[in-house]
């Protein structure tokens, strides 16, 4: 159903309504009737505890000795809501190929979540991986022109707009993607290649400090390339932030 996600003009509260008495909400999840995903469901994803997690990269289990990465991730730090697969791998997918974009609120209010738990855990330079008051916009990986024309809309623009709503930030629409293939058929170092030049800023930046969120991270070669490109046109800082991490 391509219907006004928000519903916030009269025309998107009556789609609503008229949609949910045709077709009436169930949990992804489950299958019970009344929510996207219920209580049961939420509290059953895998949820990523940020003491633990790698401050770089947002592994799970990389707060002393990571394996996914080396430290070297340009981004201040990294925070993942979940680890992929099961549930989170089926919001997903009914999210960006289904268009249930109903789901970019649910995805956007567990990246809040993992976000605040996270403002109380050091990045590696000693200061809070996230911190709302010092962060002054949020930015999106924007999808392929590919992508787009498929899906008929960028599933990570709903997403960073809700963000925004949840968070009270700014918007900073300012990435593009030139065509590339789908990364989700790429091993590490094809991912790496095929995003190189690829991901571009189109306004200036000069000391901005951004928020950049992305759905999944697999290897980080979309997030890294992005945080190179907003650093190129001038942020002072990229904090990167994912629903689920691989």
């Amino acid at each position: 159903m391509l219907l006004d996600p928000s519903g916030d003009t009269p025309g998107g509260r009556l789609a609503s309504v008229l949609a949910e008495l045709l077709w009436p909400t169930r949990c992804v999840g489950c299958d019970r009737p009344g929510e996207l995903l219920c209580a049961d469901c939420r509290r059953s994803l895998a949820w990523i505890d940020q003491r633990w997690a790698c401050p770089g990269c947002g592994a799970p289990f990389g707060h002393i000795t990571c394996t996914e990465c080396d430290h070297d991730w340009a981004s201040r730090a990294t925070v993942c809501a979940v680890r992929f697969g099961g549930l989170p791998a089926r919001l997903v997918t009914i999210f960006k190929d289904h268009h249930e974009r109903r789901l970019a609120r649910v995805l956007a209010a567990a990246m809040v979540v993992s976000l605040d738990e996270a403002s109380a855990w050091p990045s590696w330079s000693g200061t809070p991986r996230f911190d709302v008051a010092e962060t002054d916009a949020v930015c999106f990986v924007p999808a392929t022109g590919a992508a787009f024309a498929r899906r008929g809309f960028d599933h990570m623009e709903l997403v960073a707009r809700e963000l925004c709503r949840q968070t009270g930030l700014p918007l900073a629409d300012v990435l593009v993607r030139d065509s590339a293939r789908d990364q989700r058929s790429l091993g590490r170092r094809q991912r790496a290649a095929n995003l190189e030049g690829s991901v571009r800023a189109l306004d200036d930046l000069d000391g901005l400090r951004l928020l950049l969120v992305d759905d999944v991270i697999t290897t980080g070669a979309s997030m890294r390339a992005a945080t190179r490109a907003l650093l190129a046109r001038g942020a002072a800082s990229v904090t990167c932030c994912a629903f689920a991490r691989v």
